[in-house]
């Protein structure tokens, strides 16, 4: 018997490939549909561009920020006063160089640094946002420049205010995985003049679209390199935010929201009493009429906080100024009687 022999013999008795090896060795390994790659019990590597955020990591970063988005959304609202929505639309990872070419110019760049984390992360506005944002600033409807322009200096300094409330919602937002501080060193108006990584490194892209008074809006990107991330990676996890968010609801932070309600304006209101009456009596009434309400000059008035009956109080002076003190509490607001209401 032959050398060649023996080797036929050989590889005759090996067992035939099953399954998703047969089909791979039936086609030379191409030719293969996604839907056929994705059956294969491998997963092809790209060594070029290795994956360092696993699918869980990216899923934590998109929780993270969807609750950045509902705290920065009702920070703008109430800033600008009109209706701002604000969403993910895409958490991806890319290397630095694809992420500096997919991104447009100009933008408003405000380079971060997230400590005690090391280096730094990227927050670009589209010229789309900062110009309907600045219009809105300064008395407009929110309408954007159709056409792009660098921003002057006294445009910067208006949405370098917007970029602090940003930064302020994205800390409260991150304190459900780690406590960073976010702050500013500097603005840019092209992604070619800054550079935080190698080209070829790994970021993590968050991608959010904003609307502002129901218009069509722009996009927001918060860049993230990995090397920033790399020693507390095991951290972001979506079981250990949603921890962080059970933590957050403690006695200690239901106090600390109670603290910072503690200066929230609200309305009150003192109703002396009221008179029923008709429409004819309203028309005829002239300077000089008097009108009987329904209660006495020695029983109480009520105070109302934001339209809803508090407190029972008498009425005085204070420093040459009409004044009430507060009596006792109104308790079951169903046995108010009286009062015009």
């Amino acid at each position: 018997m032959t050398a060649q022999d023996d080797n036929t013999t050989l590889f005759d008795n090996l067992p035939a490939p099953t399954g998703d090896a047969a089909a791979l060795a039936a086609l030379g390994g191409d030719g293969l549909s996604s839907e056929e790659l994705d059956q294969l019990s491998y997963k092809l590597y790209n060594f070029r561009r290795p994956d360092k955020f696993s699918k869980d990591h990216l899923r934590a970063l998109q929780t993270i920020h969807e609750s950045f988005c509902r705290q920065f959304g009702l920070v703008l609202t109430t800033y600008l006063r009109s209706h701002v929505e604000l969403s993910v639309v895409s958490v991806d990872q890319l290397t630095y160089e694809e992420f500096v070419r997919s991104m447009p110019s100009p933008l408003t760049i405000a380079i971060l640094e997230l400590q005690p984390l090391p280096g730094q992360a990227l927050l670009g506005y589209g010229y789309e946002v900062t110009s309907a944002i600045i219009d809105r600033m300064l008395g407009g409807r929110g309408a954007g420049d159709i056409i792009p322009r660098e921003l002057t200096d006294i445009e910067q300094a208006l949405i370098k205010r917007v970029i602090e409330r940003t930064l302020t919602s994205l800390e409260e937002a991150w304190q459900s995985m780690m406590n960073v501080q976010f702050f500013m060193v500097d603005t840019e108006d092209n992604y070619n003049m800054i550079q935080v990584v190698t080209p070829g490194e790994i970021v993590a892209l968050v991608t959010f679209e904003i609307s502002i008074a129901n218009k069509d809006g722009g996009l927001i990107s918060l860049c993230v390199p990995y090397p920033m991330l790399e020693e507390v990676i095991d951290q972001l996890s979506a079981q250990r935010i949603f921890r962080g968010q059970v933590a957050q609801s403690t006695p200690d932070s239901q106090e600390k929201l109670l603290s910072k309600m503690d200066f929230a304006k609200v309305p009150v209101q003192v109703h002396l009493g009221g008179a029923d009456t008709t429409m004819r009596e309203i028309l005829a009434l002239q300077t000089g009429d008097v009108i009987q309400l329904d209660r006495m000059t020695n029983q109480n008035m009520l105070m109302c906080v934001n339209n809803k009956p508090k407190f029972y109080c008498r009425p005085g002076t204070l420093r040459k100024k009409m004044a009430v003190y507060i009596v006792e509490d109104v308790g079951n607001v169903e046995s108010v009687e009286g009062f015009g209401l």
